[in-house]
């Protein structure tokens, strides 16, 4: 039986920048280092930063009281006024947001500076999507589907650029523009779904079509990751979706002849390494 790894899965760009921000400054034996919300939505790499005395706070408030330390913002970006209410507190604040995500920030201000509206594309909750809206200083909407795209009713005299969560699933991007455009609407289309997500999404695709089994490794909480077993599951019957070893209860049908395996951006190199060996050891 043949197993396929993914070349793409693992740790984007992005994600290895944010987590060697946060080693680095426990390396260089930095005291009172903060993240600001998990630094990747990955349990278990931030079980192990808290292990070594890395903090994770939730808001602004969550630093009343300490007159030292780092602030590391997460890949995932921060609010505009949240990114503001960080530098007056007068500690160090280190950005790691993905570079890509810095890039939408940077469009949806100066679309939105020229008058016009933005429509985002994602999840409406997710931290990722709540950064990108804070940037626009006009009218901004939140699109999180084709099937909200059918119900959106907005002013179809207005320009609009639209701009989309950077792991949002290429082919439900292409749907939702597709619908707003056929519905007369003015817009101006910035793909910013990163490139490691479209590579990571076209590979997994081509996978799990021709895969009997098929296992996506994430966090639980991941946002590409289950954009991933979305994905998969269309085309693959038998998809799984776990955080670590401990979750993969496989049951492979007789006469299996392949099994695939990707990861979402957020997953550490050691639990995809970790699923491989036991796949290829006991099937």
């Amino acid at each position: 039986m043949e197993v396929v790894v993914a070349e793409h899965a693992g740790f984007c760009f992005g994600v290895t920048k944010a987590v060697d921000t946060v080693y680095e400054q426990i390396s260089n034996k930095k005291q009172n280092i903060y993240t600001f919300g998990p630094i990747i939505h990955n349990e278990i790499v931030v079980s192990d930063l808290e292990s070594k005395g890395v903090k994770v706070i939730e808001d602004v408030d969550g630093l009343k009281g300490v007159t030292e330390g780092t602030v590391i913002i997460r890949s995932h970006g921060v609010t505009k006024e949240v990114h503001a209410r960080l530098e007056k507190t007068g500690l160090e604040i280190i950005d790691a947001t993905c570079p890509f995500v810095k890039r939408i920030h940077r469009i949806v201000e100066e679309e939105s500076l020229k008058g016009k509206s933005i429509i985002v594309v994602g999840s409406k909750s997710h931290p990722e999507v709540e950064g990108i809206v804070s940037y626009a200083n006009g009218h901004v909407y939140v699109v999180e589907s084709p099937e909200m795209a059918e119900k959106f009713s907005a002013d179809k005299n207005a320009d609009y650029t639209v701009v989309s969560q950077t792991t949002f699933n290429k082919n439900k991007f292409q749907e939702t523009i597709e619908i707003l455009h056929n519905y007369g609407y003015n817009i101006n289309i910035v793909n910013t779904i990163c490139n490691a997500t479209d590579e990571r999404q076209t590979e997994a695709e081509e996978i799990a079509s021709r895969a009997d089994v098929m296992i996506v490794i994430g966090g639980s909480h991941s946002s590409n990751s289950r954009k991933l077993y979305e994905i998969c599951a269309a085309r693959c019957d038998r998809t799984y979706f776990i955080q670590t070893l401990d979750d993969l209860k496989l049951e492979i049908p007789d006469g299996a002849r392949l099994v695939g395996i990707t990861a979402g951006a957020s997953t550490p190199k050691n639990i995809i390494e970790e699923v491989q060996k036991h796949v290829r050891t006991n099937f």
